[in-house]
């Protein structure tokens, strides 16, 4: 089941909101665009920001997402005719295969068994042809960025076009490597309602990936530092065989 943050329809319309500066998926666009791919699928592309972005540069985009109220809002969005809307997974059916497929936002973390993770993995493998590509970020352990999942750094707050102020935050709640826990804490301000969000992710180190990649039936990943968090985040791009 989705987070609340994604899944609850007060919340999920929070996201971009709270969310505004997704610089994060310019990096995304450079590297498709040195893919070359024409049709792609985002798994796990909550309120659909990246999937428009690329329907709006000429590619055929399928998104897919677990959460119909993140769905829900991207179909509000300008632009989203654009694009097919799914409401699934990593092992939704996809046909034909596309190009590529996307997990942006760190959505590879949210499988947190082995058994999720591979599931995951063989799904994304159908969804793409022979001599396509599966492209993902996932943080690195050795970073520890949950050491930053507190009040103080993570706090902010914005205003509502119906009025009024919402303010929100992370908490850490357990660190059992290879998962963590933490809270999202949602304060609106004009009638005092407090809403929360319990989340899980799993760290997975790079080396475990590369195995998981390859074991799915993927070449051997090119991995690269996060452009635009180098030394904290890791980006994965592995190839189908051509048949």
């Amino acid at each position: 089941m989705p987070d609340r943050l994604f899944s609850l329809p007060q919340l999920a319309a929070l996201y971009d909101v709270l969310n505004p500066d997704r610089g994060d998926l310019d990096a995304y666009v450079a590297l498709l665009a040195e893919l070359g791919p024409r049709s792609v699928v985002d798994v796990g592309c909550g309120t659909g920001t990246f999937a428009i972005s690329l329907a709006l540069r000429g590619l055929t985009v399928t998104a897919i997402d677990p959460a119909e109220a993140s769905l829900d809002v991207a179909r509000g969005k300008r632009g989203a005719d654009a694009v097919r809307w799914i409401l699934g997974d990593a092992t939704t059916l996809i046909a034909p295969p596309v190009d590529a497929v996307t997990m942006t936002g760190n959505v590879a973390q949210v499988f947190i068994t082995d058994d999720e993770w591979t599931n995951a993995l063989r799904g994304v493998h159908e969804m793409v042809r022979p001599g396509g590509h599966v492209v993902f970020e996932i943080r690195d352990p050795a970073a520890q960025a949950w050491l930053g999942w507190n009040r103080e750094e993570t706090y902010r707050e914005a205003h509502l076009d119906r009025g009024g102020v919402v303010a929100c935050w992370e908490e850490l709640t357990a660190v059992d490597l290879p998962t963590v826990s933490f809270r999202t804490t949602f304060e609106f301000r004009r009638d005092g309602t407090i809403l929360t969000s319990e989340s899980t992710l799993r760290f997975r180190d790079r080396d475990e990936i590369a195995i998981s990649l390859t074991r799915a039936g993927f070449d051997d990943p090119d991995i690269r530092d996060a452009p635009d968090r180098p030394g904290r985040e890791m980006v994965f791009i592995a190839q189908r065989p051509n048949a």
